[in-house]
């Protein structure tokens, strides 16, 4: 709550989203939010909508019907850098790292706004990894599937976001490697950054989120806080293998 007692706005805001790809309609009258120090998961299976909400967000697909609110702005005809400027960062689906250039290179990437990064921004970053300073001379493309993790969240924090959206961070991981992965998720909210995870994983996703929501072919099906999802019997049979 505020001084006065009101909610505060929500970092990002859904409302009534319709995304469309040509013809195809992918986002069918969606709403969700992130509210300040928040870390809520948005769960669904393959062709669910989960990145295209991402897009939609960020300003990589606009909606058709439906807005797009930044801390109470609306951003929805606004344009990606716009958004990246008020403080959104992703970390993508696959990583998507520069591969030719070194781990060192491509934090700095992250922090093109910041004029390359300060020295702050490097310190916090290899705390959380400190891999990634033993190997800041490596080349991006050389590395193992969670080093490469590691780099793609280590760039996105040096973007200094406010709300971090981050794609299925678990593909392609090993399951040891996904447990570490979320670790270390979590110490980035706890580190004070709002965060939206859109994953298939609901087990792992849903034990450290505050909130939740399932999207089944464009349409939110449940919401609610984490811990009444997991006990939800429906959740439990799709996503939990129980």
């Amino acid at each position: 709550m505020t001084a006065n007692g009101t909610a505060p706005e929500p970092l990002l805001r859904l409302e009534a989203v319709d995304t469309y790809y040509g013809q195809i309609h992918i986002l069918q009258g969606l709403t969700l939010e992130v509210r300040p120090g928040e870390l809520v998961c948005l769960l669904g299976g393959n062709a669910s909508g989960k990145s295209t909400t991402l897009k939609t967000a960020l300003g990589i697909v606009r909606p058709r019907r439906g807005r797009v609110l930044l801390g109470g702005e609306d951003v929805t005809e606004r344009s990606t850098s716009y958004r990246i400027a008020r403080g959104m960062a992703i970390v993508p689906e696959n990583r998507r790292l520069f591969a030719p250039m070194t781990v060192l290179e491509n934090l700095q990437m992250g922090a093109y706004l910041h004029g390359g990064g300060r020295k702050e921004d490097f310190e916090r970053v290899y705390s959380l990894f400190p891999l990634l300073y033993e190997r800041r001379s490596q080349l991006a493309g050389t590395l193992s599937g969670g080093e490469q993790q590691m780099v793609a969240m280590g760039r996105a924090l040096m973007m200094r976001p406010k709300l971090l959206l981050m794609d299925e961070p678990s593909m392609g991981l090993a399951p040891i490697l996904v447990e570490r992965n979320f670790e270390i998720i979590e110490q980035v909210h706890e580190a004070g950054v709002s965060i939206l995870v859109v994953e298939q994983n609901a087990n792992v996703s849903l034990s450290i989120a505050d909130r939740g929501y399932v999207l089944s072919t464009g349409r939110l099906v449940l919401e609610g806080a984490a811990a009444d999802l997991i006990a939800h019997e429906d959740l439990r049979k799709a996503y939990l293998g129980r």
